[in-house]
């Protein structure tokens, strides 16, 4: 089982546990956007039909959801950099953040309540695991 610094100061085991549902989640999630993104052409082509971004600009964005998504569980499960967990879900957040304006810009706003809910994962993640209840080194 994965140690846990924050048990020893005191936070509760509920926290821990919320994070970890939390980092499944979104790893599920943005593994499966950012893979539809870089190993399925015909989403690339809608993409670019439907909003106008570049091939590489799509690219871009799946390839960066994909990175985050790994973030989520390799650093926290291997117990290597840890606060790499906390990082990445600073850069999804900062990805739903940049999604919301985009919709929000396009006024697709039936677009954004998914977008608001992943974000607001991504920086519960970040703070839980930068701040709350950080995963000690192996070691």
């Amino acid at each position: 089982m994965v140690t846990v610094e924050a048990s020893k100061q005191g936070s509760g085991k509920g926290l821990h546990i919320a994070l970890w549902v939390a980092q499944v989640l979104l790893f599920l999630a943005f593994a499966m956007a950012g893979g539809m993104k870089l190993f399925n052409p015909a989403a690339a082509e809608m993409a670019k039909q439907q909003s106008g971004m570049p091939y590489a600009l799509t690219y871009f964005i799946g390839t960066c959801e994909v990175l985050g998504a790994l973030g989520m569980l390799l650093p926290a499960l291997s117990r290597i950099l840890p606060k790499l967990t906390g990082f990445a879900g600073i850069g999804l957040m900062t990805i739903m953040v940049l999604a919301f304006a985009f919709h929000c810009s396009r006024g697709e706003l039936s677009h954004t309540p998914p977008v608001i809910v992943l974000g607001a994962m991504a920086g519960f993640v970040a703070w839980g695991r930068l701040k709350a209840a950080p995963i000690a080194t192996r070691g």
